[in-house]
């Protein structure tokens, strides 16, 4: 399963917080006065193990992340990490094809796997006494997969046709390829995490296996178990199972970065199927790894202004006063190991011509840079903020996936606890401040979808 991420999808109003206070190779388990309480060790063979305690049932979320996706790929083999995201779930040395799957159904299981530009997880979701069950196994793949071309090939063959279904079949997902596309000029963020196609079709057995010799370590990887389990009773069962697997070289994520952008870009994509007309505009922004770190977190703040709920900026003023958007909201992913995204959308009401959207959001860009937010939308914001926090101790798999992504993307523990404090930080200043470094027109990238050929002349510029 990849992550094809859309435009016209909201970014989570801000990045979950997680509360902790812990040491990177010893356990802690003393309790906070916030959200959640975690623990954490690490493995000599260096793998990062960290414990989420939630005894509401006695079951377990289980997920292994490795510090490796699409954005890591060798030049030419884009897909592969998407590629081996499914040939895990083939045989190692003791184990046939296909049985680690029957093993999850046959006691009572969840399990599937996702794929990034910049982490790749498995996760399964079990009864608390089936724990150590699910280790062993995802223990022995992470040192011990088997592939041939009579299991690759044919999976080749899965990958293409989900790439047709979930791309070439959606004409908002081509629209968000050709779009990262132009945004990246050099990174690899550019390339689609699924792949392109005529990419896709020469991946080989021996590709697939070159990749995961090269990243599937312990020492690349981290392991999170939220549940009814304490790092107490889970660091044996660890030590038996992924403590056995050697830890071994892995390669820095040398990547290029993005040249100094001086222009602004337009791509229009003209489809038969496009019902309902659409813009999207992409800014390159700082993530949380940026020198200034504090852009993010103002940038969070803001997009929780601009788009954060019914309430928010776009909603009230283009959905509700001006009645022309069905449709309008902005996203921000922080987590992004280099530089990331913020965007906008919008699609228009019936009978409301797409350019008058495109203006009126511009409209909305401009006058933010312009007069920026008050204090009593960051106020708001803020609570918005911090009541999803509180919203995610709900979800058994919420947890996990924020620690997940922020530990495979050069954040640390430390980080994500002091959430909450950074984000009560952020000024109105600052948040001003960065919409106008960030909303550069040269630094964008602007997307519409329509279903017959625009008029150019009339369309903004």
């Amino acid at each position: 399963m990849s992550r094809a991420a859309s435009w016209a999808r909201f970014c989570a109003l801000g990045i979950l917080a997680v509360v902790a206070a812990l040491q990177a190779s010893s356990v802690s388990s003393q309790a906070t006065a916030q959200t959640f309480d975690l623990e954490a060790f690490t493995l000599d063979n260096g793998l990062q193990v960290v414990v989420i305690p939630n005894h509401r049932a006695p079951i377990v979320q289980h997920m292994v992340w490795y510090k490796v996706g699409a954005a890591d790929e060798p030049t030419g083999k884009s897909g592969i990490a998407h590629f081996l995201e499914h040939l895990m779930f083939k045989g190692t040395e003791t184990k046939a094809p296909g049985e680690f799957r029957e093993l999850i159904a046959r006691i009572g299981g969840r399990h599937n796997a996702f794929t990034s530009s910049d982490y790749t997880a498995y996760f399964q979701n079990v009864a608390r006494d089936r724990l150590e069950i699910v280790m062993t196994h995802e223990a022995d793949r992470m040192a011990n997969l088997v592939l041939s071309d009579e299991e690759v090939l044919p999976e080749r063959e899965v990958i293409l046709e989900e790439r047709r279904s979930r791309i070439d079949n959606a004409p908002q997902a081509q629209l968000t390829e050709m779009i990262e596309a132009a945004l990246y000029m050099n990174h690899p963020y550019q390339r689609p995490v699924i792949g392109w196609e005529h990419e896709m079709r020469g991946l080989t057995t021996e590709d697939a296996m070159a990749f995961y010799r090269l990243w599937y370590a312990p020492n690349n990887a981290i392991l999170i178990v939220a549940g009814d389990i304490t790092a107490e009773a889970l660091r044996p069962m660890a030590e038996a199972t992924y403590g056995r697997v050697p830890a071994r070289a892995v390669p820095l994520r040398a990547r290029p970065l993005e040249p100094k952008q001086n222009a602004p870009r337009r791509v229009v994509l003209e489809h038969a199927r496009v019902r309902q007309p659409a813009v999207a505009i992409h800014y390159l922004a700082p993530s949380f790894n940026a020198r200034e770190r504090d852009q993010a977190y103002a940038l969070q703040v803001l997009n929780a202004i601009l788009g954060g709920g019914p309430t928010s900026r776009l909603k009230r003023t283009l959905a509700v006063e001006q009645a022309l958007a069905a449709r309008v909201g902005s996203w921000y992913r922080p987590d992004s190991l280099d530089s990331t995204t913020f965007g906008f959308y919008a699609s228009p009401r019936p009978g409301v011509d797409l350019a008058l959207v495109e203006r009126a959001l511009r409209a909305q860009i401009r006058r933010l840079c312009d007069y920026g937010v008050n204090e009593a939308e960051v106020a708001a914001a803020k609570r918005r903020l911090k009541t999803s926090r509180i919203y995610a101790r709900d979800q058994l798999g919420t947890v996990p996936r924020v620690i997940g992504r922020a530990l495979t993307t050069g954040r640390s523990l430390v980080d994500i606890q002091s959430w909450p404090e950074r984000i009560e930080a952020v000024t109105v200043e600052q948040i001003n401040r960065v919409a106008r470094q960030v909303f550069e027109p040269r630094n964008s990238v602007t997307g519409l979808l329509v279903g017959e050929a625009p008029d150019q002349a009339d369309a903004p510029g």
